[in-house]
């Protein structure tokens, strides 16, 4: 009893000496620095980074699928050739613009009209075209039921074709 009683002190006053680490290069947390304040220029403001991934080619199939706590949408894509991969459901904003008696335009977000672009990343290779089995790219997100709230049309576009599923 006497030796870990005295081990838990010798413990104790050796870590009550290390309040310094805190401060040091050897902490784990210190190893980047701490956030600064940057501007951004206007015109940055509202650019959003274009997606490099070309459109599928043509949407074959799209379907909406209730599940508890919302939807999931998933669409079938088929593109010219195989190997394409990285897909994925981007949604698109839509907006309505109204003028006022002034003549100024604002836009304001359409939230009846879902739209996603169906975009994929294209093989880095030279591939064949194969049969469409084969070729066929499905992707599918969740939409949750605060999402779908007040949603009339669900849009999936490709390069060809797209597919629009009504309430």
């Amino acid at each position: 009893m006497r030796a870990t009683l005295v081990a838990f002190l010798a413990l104790t006053l050796t870590l009550g000496g290390c309040a310094g680490f805190r401060e040091s290069r050897f902490n784990p947390l210190n190893w980047f620095s701490r956030s600064e304040a940057a501007r951004i220029d206007e015109a940055q403001r509202f650019q959003r980074p274009a997606d490099p991934r070309p459109l599928v080619d043509q949407v074959t199939a799209m379907t909406v699928e209730r599940v508890p706590g919302g939807a999931i949408l998933r669409a079938t894509g088929l593109p010219p050739t195989q190997g394409f991969w990285d897909a994925a459901l981007v949604e698109v904003p839509q907006f309505i613009e109204e003028r006022a008696s002034d003549g100024t335009v604002t836009r304001i977000r359409d939230s009846s009209v879902l739209v996603y672009d169906f975009r994929l990343a294209p093989p880095p290779y030279a591939a064949r075209q194969g049969t469409e089995p084969s070729r066929e790219v499905i992707v599918a997100t969740f939409l949750s039921n605060n999402r779908l709230d007040g949603v009339s049309r669900i849009v999936v576009r490709g390069e060809r074709t797209e597919r629009i599923s009504r309430r």
